[in-house]
C-alpha cells in the first residue's frame, strides 16, 4: 500500500550514528565470513551467457570462460586455450561446441586435449562456478542459495558493476543498513533498524520512495548465508516475499595489491497484486529500470566500500 507524506529535509532526519555501531557490524560480517561458499562464485547473471557466445570474467585471479552447450547447458572452465592461451572468450560457439579463434581448437565441454571444465550451475538467474584453489574450502556440490520466491511469479533483473575493493567490504556495506536515510535519500525515508533478534537477521523498517512525494511502506530482513552473499527480504507490506541478493565476486587473487571486486546484485520481485502478471509481462520493458534504480544506488554504495578498503589499506581504519 502506497501512502503520501511530507518530507523531512535531510539535515533534520534522525540520526543513526550511535545505533551503527563499528563493533556490531564487524560482528555480523564476521560471522558472514565463517559461513561456508563451497568454493562457488557467482560468474555473472544466468542471462549474460548466452546461447552462441562465450562469456569470460576473471575470477579470484582465475580466467574463466563460460557458454552454453547441447540443450542450454552452462560448461564452464578455464579461459585460455590449452594450445596456445588463446583467450577462449573471444572464440565462437557453433553447435555447442567452443571453437578457438586462433587455430580452430574444438571443446564440446567435456575434459578433452589438455582441457578440463570446472563445476558450475545455472540457477536460472545467475550463473556460477566453483573454484576449488581459489576457495580452499570443502566443495558443495551446489551453492549455498537462500530461498526464492517461486519463479514463475518473479519479475527478476540482475545489476553487475566493479570496484576497488574486497569482497568484505562489499558486505559490510550491506550489514549497515542504518545508512539507507542518509547516503540514499532518493531512494529511501523513514528508516529504522529493530534491534538484532539473535545473531542473524537485521529486521528494517524504511519507506521506498516511488514519485513525489507517494512512499511505500515496508519491512525487510537482512541476512548474510555466506562470506560473498547478503540477502534483503521484504517480510511485509507492498511486494512481500521479494528478494535482493547481493553477490560479491572478487576478480583478482587474494591479498592482491589492488583488489577488484565485482557487485552482482539481483532483485526478484514478485506480488499478490492481480496487475503484477501485467508487470512480468512487461519484463523486456522493467529490466532496464530496475537495473538502474541498482545502479543508482550502488554508485554510492561502491563508492563506500571502495573508501572503506582505502582507509583500511592505509591504517587508519580497523578490519
Amino acid at each position: 500500500m502506497s501512502l503520501r507524506r511530507r518530507g523531512v529535509p535531510w539535515d533534520r532526519q534522525r540520526s543513526t550514528w550511535r545505533e551503527a555501531r563499528p563493533a556490531l557490524i564487524a560482528a555480523a560480517l564476521k560471522r558472514a565470513q565463517d559461513r561456508p561458499s563451497g568454493n562457488w562464485y557467482v560468474l555473472g547473471a544466468s542471462a549474460a551467457v548466452a546461447p552462441g557466445r562465450p562469456f569470460g570474467r576473471t575470477v579470484a585471479g582465475t580466467e574463466v570462460v563460460a557458454w552454453r552447450g547441447p540443450g542450454g547447458r552452462l560448461v564452464a572452465g578455464p579461459g585460455a586455450c590449452p594450445h596456445l592461451g588463446a583467450p577462449l572468450k573471444d572464440a565462437v560457439v557453433s553447435r555447442g561446441t567452443l571453437l578457438c579463434h586462433w587455430h580452430g581448437l574444438a571443446l564440446p565441454g567435456d575434459a578433452a586435449t589438455g582441457w578440463c571444465p570446472l563445476p558450475a550451475h545455472d540457477d536460472g538467474v545467475l550463473a556460477w562456478v566453483r573454484l576449488d584453489a581459489a576457495g580452499g574450502e570443502e566443495p558443495l556440490e551446489r551453492p549455498v542459495l537462500p530461498p526464492r520466491p517461486v519463479a514463475g511469479a518473479t519479475l527478476a533483473a540482475v545489476h553487475d558493476v566493479t570496484g576497488t575493493c574486497e569482497p568484505a567490504d562489499v558486505v559490510a556495506n550491506r550489514l549497515d543498513p542504518w545508512h539507507g536515510g542518509w547516503l540514499h535519500p532518493y531512494s529511501f525515508v523513514d528508516l529504522t533498524v529493530e534491534e538484532p533478534d539473535g545473531d542473524d537477521g537485521l529486521a528494517v523498517r524504511v519507506s521506498f520512495k516511488v514519485a513525489g512525494r507517494v512512499v511505500v511502506p515496508v519491512r525487510a530482513v537482512f541476512s548474510a548465508p555466506g562470506p560473498r552473499t547478503v540477502v534483503m527480504r521484504i517480510t511485509d507490506g507492498e511486494g512481500r516475499g521479494s528478494v535482493v541478493e547481493t553477490h560479491a565476486t572478487p576478480l583478482t587473487p587474494e591479498n592482491h595489491g589492488r583488489p577488484r571486486t565485482a557487485v552482482i546484485e539481483a532483485v526478484l520481485a514478485t506480488s499478490d497484486r492481480p496487475g503484477f502478471a501485467v508487470a512480468r509481462a512487461a519484463a523486456p520493458l522493467l529490466r532496464p529500470l530496475m537495473r538502474a534504480a541498482a545502479g543508482r544506488l550502488w554508485r554510492d554504495d561502491l563508492a563506500y566500500a571502495e573508501r572503506r578498503w582505502a582507509l583500511r589499506e592505509a591504517g587508519r581504519f580497523p578490519g
